[in-house]
């Protein structure tokens, strides 16, 4: 993590250069100031938050801001910086460096059965619009899989195809975390290509090092954005996956992947 980049995110002046229009929360482009260059970052503020049945109102932001802790914790850097700025141009909300994707290097797809890239991971089967057979798919890629393992531990309802951005940097990194950290089980993700297979002695030992980090300074820091339920519940999601060391398998009582898909 860039300590000074992210306090640069956190204090600098916003300055708004529009709306991501397709966005279900008001999600604003700006840009500010990094030591004499521009850089773009995604603002929003909790005024422009829609109140969810599930999730209490005004918390959307401080569970992305969450995301990120976590994500810093790991190591796995899957969430790109953010943080929480109280003097935002819109009032109080959350600030994430924007992500400049490649398109061409979509990792998440949906196919014909026929056209299955080699080596890619089949999830789901369904019909298209015409009636035609597709299959969804995800490349099995590393940076995926900590993906799909993080989404896990955070408990993230919303993981769609289209929050899955590979940067121009070759980083791939995961976005819009928002619905996440609920104490009741709402996983939703495209990444199912894993399930059920073992987690890597790698994973293993940064989940141990994660459980160490929510019993110190992480603990105390999710508790200033999250409610102490959640953040027990992480905690034990956590020592779930450590104990049983396999990704788990879609469960039953709640759809296991988003709609849309993208």
């Amino acid at each position: 993590m860039s300590t000074d980049l992210l306090h640069r995110l956190a204090s600098a002046d916003l300055e708004i250069e529009g709306r991501l229009v397709d966005a279900s929360n008001a999600t604003l482009v700006a840009t500010f100031d990094d030591d004499g260059s521009l850089l773009r970052c995604v603002y929003k503020p909790v005024a422009g938050e829609r109140p969810l049945w599930d999730f209490p109102d005004g918390t959307l932001g401080r569970r992305e801001v969450a995301a990120f802790l976590v994500s810093d914790a790991t190591g796995w850097d899957v969430v790109p910086l953010t943080t929480w700025r109280e003097d935002g141009p819109f009032g109080p909300g959350m600030a994430q460096l924007w992500v400049t994707t490649d398109d061409e290097q979509g990792l998440v797809d949906i196919v014909s059965p026929h056209e299955v890239p080699e080596g890619w991971c089949s999830v789901l089967d369904a019909f298209g619009r015409d009636g035609e057979p597709v299959v969804l798919v995800h490349a099995d890629h590393p940076a995926l899989r900590r993906m799909a393992l993080f989404d896990i531990v955070v408990n993230n309802a919303d993981r769609k195809g289209g929050h899955v951005l590979q940067g121009v940097d070759g980083q791939v990194r995961g976005v819009d975390h928002g619905v996440a950290f609920n104490v009741d089980e709402k996983l939703r993700t495209v990444l199912w290509g894993w399930a059920g297979e073992p987690i890597e002695p790698g994973e293993l030992a940064d989940l141990g090092t994660l459980l160490d980090c929510i019993d110190g300074d992480l603990g105390a820091e999710l508790c200033e954005l999250l409610s102490p339920a959640e953040v027990a519940r992480t905690r034990r999601r956590v020592e779930r996956l450590l104990s049983k060391a396999k990704y788990p398998l879609p469960g039953e009582g709640w759809p296991s992947i988003p709609w849309p898909a993208f």
